[in-house]
């Protein structure tokens, strides 16, 4: 009988395997989707805005069901959420393969969000629950971590396999065999869980983030005139207001915007935006880069992507070292700096002279901006739990997925709006630019905000500072 370091018997890591699978889906058709743009664009006579939308989406449904995951899988069970959301994806996945034009297929990408947003919440929350051990729980949530991970480094190269050799929609359908395998183990490995205590569901709260979200994404993408742009950038700003002042009045807030009053706070928030825009945003417009530059197909484009994406696998364990070594403030600005170079490297990509170098300087810029965000992608989770008080860990977690998925999300929008409608070679260089502009603003944040060494805790409410 195996024993940890309290001598309590240790759970099966069968649960937390069956929870991965399911996890893995939410997290593959992020990367994988993304490679195949260019073609569904082709197919379904899509410009820059429309590819933009089938990433958003996804992105901002999954982050208005956030909103209410948590408590409806509270209330009537994560495990039942959990399949529910399965459930929804795989039948949002057969509507994308089987969607005709892009409202249809941004329609289904919506619905899938929503279910991702159950399979996520409820996931973390069986963990939490079937493993109340802190030790056990770490490798719980480390299993998913790494799967997770795998997800997001292979789904470039296996959605530009699929895509290349059976055509787009195989992607979608790829999810089916999965989900069928998640809805037959979960029932027999995971038991089911629920709180006594449940927390009213903030559908309001909701609607007011997915209008302020949505009202953003619109106007930076089909907006023309100044006037226009700036009155929707002004309507989406009172409605994230309302949003905060909603959230503060309510007892038991998903987004508490008190835990900002710390400037730590602050620059984490700015390092989360950062890293979605300077790395995940820009994975989505990779593919139209790489094909309009080099003219590589899907396949060689999803294989290209992996100097981007493999450093999400092997890099963090690093990182995780290298915040203690080197403390807070100094990790998360080197971090910053490396992506804003990597994102450098391809404006100088783009003004080499000779294709050769071209090709080369572009795989090298894409292993610069992975390694960087690989090195904070990670941490930022961590620093954001420590900052706040020990009885809002669960609300700082998903105030963490909020803001990088509402992050992800507007800076698909904002690079969008830069690349305009034509896509030419030479527009990729100011998405690029204000890439790397973001990336060193935040990392100049870190400078000045963090402080120098990781927050950790020693209690339930005590906080103290790693030498």
């Amino acid at each position: 009988m195996l024993l940890d370091a309290d001598s309590e018997i240790q759970p099966s890591m069968w649960p937390a395997v069956a929870v991965s699978l399911a996890a893995f889906l939410t997290n593959f058709d992020v990367t994988a989707v993304v490679v195949a743009l260019p073609t569904i664009a082709t197919e379904l006579r899509l410009g820059i805005a429309g590819q933009a939308w089938m990433m958003d989406a996804y992105s901002l449904a999954f982050t208005a069901a956030l909103v209410v995951a948590g408590g409806l899988a509270d209330g009537f069970g994560r495990r039942r959420a959990m399949l529910g959301g399965n459930l929804v994806f795989a039948a949002a996945s057969v509507a994308c393969a089987l969607a005709g034009d892009g409202l249809t297929l941004g329609l289904a990408r919506g619905l899938q969000g929503v279910g991702a947003a159950f399979v996520m919440t409820g996931g973390i929350a069986l963990i939490a629950g079937l493993y109340p051990q802190a030790g056990a729980r770490s490798r719980a949530l480390a299993c998913l971590g790494v799967v997770s991970g795998i997800a997001m480094a292979l789904g470039p190269s296996l959605g530009g396999a699929i895509s290349g050799w059976l055509g787009w929609r195989w992607i979608f359908l790829a999810n089916l065999p999965a989900c069928l395998l998640a809805a037959l183990s979960i029932p027999r490995l995971v038991p089911e869980t629920r709180r006594s205590a449940q927390h009213s569901l903030d559908y309001v709260g909701m609607g007011l983030l997915s209008a302020a979200l949505c009202v953003l994404v619109t106007t930076l993408l089909h907006v023309d005139g100044r006037f226009r742009m700036v009155a929707g950038c002004v309507l989406a700003a009172l409605l994230l207001a309302m949003f905060v002042w909603q959230q503060q009045r309510r007892a038991q807030p998903i987004f508490d915007p008190a835990i900002f009053a710390n400037r730590a706070m602050v620059a984490v928030a700015l390092l989360l935006n950062a890293v979605s825009l300077g790395y995940w945003a820009i994975l989505v417009y990779l593919p139209g880069f790489l094909g309009t530059t080099f003219g590589w197909t899907v396949a060689e484009c999803g294989f290209a992507m992996l100097a981007a994406t493999l450093p999400m696998l092997v890099v963090p364990p690093i990182g995780a070292k290298l915040v203690i070594w080197w403390g807070w403030r100094r990790h998360f600005s080197v971090a910053l700096a490396i992506m804003a170079v990597g994102n450098l490297v391809f404006v100088g990509a783009l003004a080499a002279p000779d294709p050769g170098l071209q090709s080369w300087l572009v795989r090298v810029a894409m292993g610069v901006i992975g390694l960087g965000a690989a090195l904070a992608h990670p941490q930022l989770s961590g620093a954001v739990v420590a900052l706040v008080p020990a009885d809002h860990a669960a609300m700082a977690a998903a105030v963490t997925v909020i803001m990088r998925q509402a992050g992800f999300a507007i800076g698909i929008a904002v690079l969008g709006a830069v690349l305009g409608r034509s896509g030419a070679v030479l527009d990729y260089a100011w998405v690029f630019l204000l890439a790397a502009s973001v990336c060193t603003a935040a990392g100049l944040s870190a400078l000045l905000l963090l402080p120098p060494a990781p927050v950790v805790r020693t209690g339930a409410e005590k906080q103290q500072q790693v030498a």
